[in-house]
């Protein structure tokens, strides 16, 4: 297992991206990239976003839409948990 920090989808992919636009997937996946950076620098990737306390489930604009992802430090992993398209896209 790596040490480094990496992120999924969860449960996996096709439940979470599953008819999302691929744009709005990409950008999604470019952001997670960007967190999986800055938390390798040591940065606490689990007050950004919004979301009701820091630590929790957080929300981040993406391609017009949103998505909630989790951090979980101690197993230096970040999962995407849902995407929701912009309001065109449904």
């Amino acid at each position: 297992m790596s040490a480094g920090w990496r992120w999924e989808y969860d449960p996996d992919h096709a439940h979470v991206a599953g008819g999302i636009p691929a744009h709005v997937v990409a950008e999604v996946e470019r952001l997670m990239g960007q967190l999986v950076d800055l938390a390798a620098m040591d940065i606490d990737i689990g007050e950004l976003g919004n979301g009701p306390r820091p630590g929790g489930l957080r929300r981040m604009s993406a391609a017009d839409g949103w998505f909630y992802f989790l951090a979980a430090p101690r197993a230096r992993l970040i999962v995407v948990v849902r995407i929701i398209p912009p309001f065109d896209a449904l």
